[in-house]
């Protein structure tokens, strides 16, 4: 072939090409042959074009087409014809044509394939995915795959996308350093040691935190970076060490404008990339209403089954794990006056959710250290009150009562409800909040129109209490702005201080997480001291940070959406490894490459180590 430099994509060709002389380049997808004629269907990232060679076809090209396997990297030469109507492909969109072979170069055969790079189903039609470490081993083959392909191409334009709309809005985007000094503050960092300075490191940035607030000390208002990140933290779900983010901050700045600026930029990017109206405002939830309806800080809002208070059912019983929860309302810790009984009534599933099946639920309940799950059924006719009875679990405890239990819950004929009591409050919710997640999967309760459903959580508690080392600490970082209502209390109510914080959700998952941030050195030094902070380590530790602070610090305030997980939630996918080039597994190591490995003696000797292992 005299050029084998493709004229167009194997996506590209329409009816409207019939005649043309093209040259495509792509690897073998799959070969048939029938009555005398050899299929090939060839393929990029573009798409995929049928490539047919027939009996009156040059012997070379016969004999090559002959020798084609699975993934054979090829040029093919040929011209443009109509399929007829009978042989047209409308799931291909280049399905109203095919390519008459003229000639065929091999550009590079391939061995055997670990897994099928095309898609296989099983009878029922699920798709069967290969063993994921197989598949990060070979991750370049792993990502020609359809689904993979599509991923990546859908996280380009988000950040594509992204970039856009924060230039147009005014923000400059900045790199910060890689190489930073470490202050161990929630996970672990990744530590790199220093050649030039024995005995000293460099830490890996878990976020761009402190940098991007020295930037708006600096006078950059509008400050964005698509920033990779790393936290050195223990194997456990489809965590990753290194982690990319959508860090934003802003001078000058509140909260309502950090959260319009965020909703903005989410409905550029899904109607840029995926053609999706997202809503012009999204909801929003206070910290303690979250966990007091869903018994989480990340609702899964697509469907709607609040959690409702039981503590008035305490005194129609001696039923004694009611007795406890309602005694305790309000005593959990001084900030949350709620009740420690918490009941889910599930519509209509009385007479099909199975004993097994509320068993499996109350594993869920206990893994979220619930004593216990208790459970009855409403049967009867619901055209009045006094018609419904109770069944089954803790009935024996209300018989009589159901005319004062049903319409305050709003339970009715077939309903099924779940309760979970607990001294302490948020035991009972997240117990029963996992519950409830577990009970959307199983009985599929999620809006089908409600595909995408975000949500913001505000008015999160300022500090917690560390039982095991009896102090104070954040709940977030400590840099987070106190609201200001409760500075004159920081110190002798710490419970009671929320915080000008903010975290997005979306279907279930925390998306981002941001704050308005403290600019007054004397306020820094006021969250020192109550986390336990002495002046010594927190001037070893943020000294540069507090002392920019005392140079005309403007009020600012940002936020960092997980780019990762924004991408696996637009491609509905489980795990972030879905939709990242070349992913750790779950123990932070590479099938690939075989990261992390040792080093050798001499290189250890530079660094001025030695390995105790």
């Amino acid at each position: 072939m005299e050029s084998t430099k493709r004229t167009c994509t194997c996506g590209d060709l329409r009816k409207k090409d019939v005649g043309k002389d093209v040259i495509l380049n792509g690897w073998v997808h799959r070969t048939r042959e029938l009555g005398g004629l050899t299929f090939v269907l060839l393929r990029d990232r573009y798409g995929i074009t049928q490539v047919v060679v027939g009996d009156g076809a040059d012997e070379t090209v016969r004999k090559t087409v002959e020798s084609l396997k699975s993934e054979y990297c090829i040029a093919v030469r040929g011209k443009v014809s109509a399929r007829s109507e009978k042989d047209i492909n409308p799931d291909m969109a280049t399905g109203e044509i095919e390519v008459e072979a003229e000639e065929i170069e091999v550009f590079t055969t391939s061995q055997e394939l670990p897994f099928a790079i095309g898609e296989v189903r099983q009878k029922d039609g699920t798709i069967v995915i290969p063993n994921e470490d197989l598949r990060l081993k070979y991750r370049y083959l792993d990502l020609r795959r359809d689904a993979m392909q599509k991923n990546i191409i859908l996280r380009s334009k988000v950040t594509f996308a992204v970039r856009e709309f924060l230039t147009n809005e005014g923000f400059l985007e900045i790199e910060t350093p890689t190489f930073i000094k470490s202050t161990p503050e929630g996970a672990r960092d990744y530590v790199v040691p220093s050649r030039v300075h024995p005995g000293t490191f460099y830490s890996l940035p878990q976020s761009p935190q402190l940098y991007k607030q020295l930037l708006m000390v600096s006078g950059f208002d509008k400050y964005f970076q698509i920033a990779r990140c790393y936290r050195d933290e223990d194997a456990r779900g489809d965590r990753q060490p290194e982690f990319t983010q959508i860090d934003m901050e802003m001078s000058f700045t509140n909260r309502e404008e950090v959260l319009d600026v965020t909703e903005n930029m989410l409905r550029f990017v899904f109607k840029k990339t995926m053609n999706y109206d997202l809503p012009v405002k999204f909801d929003r939830l206070s910290w303690e209403d979250a966990f007091d309806f869903y018994g989480s800080d990340k609702p899964d809002l697509r469907f709607d089954m609040k959690m409702q208070d039981a503590t008035f059912m305490a005194d129609l019983s001696d039923f004694n794990a009611f007795k406890a929860g309602a005694e305790n309302a309000g005593k959990d810790v001084e900030r949350h006056k709620r009740s420690g009984i918490k009941v889910l009534v599930v519509k209509n599933v009385a007479d099909t959710y199975s004993r097994k099946g509320i068993e499996a639920l109350e594993g869920v309940a206990k893994t979220y250290k619930a004593k216990g799950l208790a459970w009855m059924k409403v049967v009867g006719s619901d055209s009045n009150n006094t018609s419904l009875h109770f069944e089954g679990g803790i009935s024996k405890f209300f018989v009589g009562k159901e005319s004062e239990i049903c319409p305050k819950l709003g339970a009715e004929h077939n309903d099924l409800l779940l309760f979970v009591s607990d001294e302490k409050w948020q035991t009972a919710c997240t117990a029963l909040g996992a519950v409830r997640k577990q009970l959307g999967k199983d009985l599929n309760l999620y809006n089908k129109d409600d595909e995408f459903h975000f949500v913001w959580i505000i008015d999160f508690p300022y500090f917690a209490w560390n039982e095991d080392e009896n102090h104070w600490e954040t709940e977030h970082h400590m840099f987070t702005l106190p609201q200001k209502k409760y500075w004159d209390t920081l110190e002798s109510d710490p419970g009671s201080v929320k915080g000008d914080l903010y975290d997005l959700v979306l279907n279930g998952y925390e998306l981002a997480s941001g704050s308005m941030r403290i600019n007054d050195p004397a306020l820094q030094e006021r969250i020192f001291e109550i986390v336990g902070y002495s002046r010594e380590r927190a001037e070893k530790a943020f000294g540069f940070l507090v002392q920019a602070f005392t140079f005309g610090a403007p009020p600012h305030g940002g936020i960092a959406p997980g780019l990762d997980r924004l991408v696996m939630l637009m491609c509905h996918e489980e795990s972030i490894h879905e939709v990242i080039a070349f992913p750790k597994n779950n123990l932070a190591s590479s099938p690939l490459d075989d990261c992390p490995s040792e080093i050798d003696e001499a290189q250890l000797n530079e660094l001025h180590l030695k390995c105790a292992i």
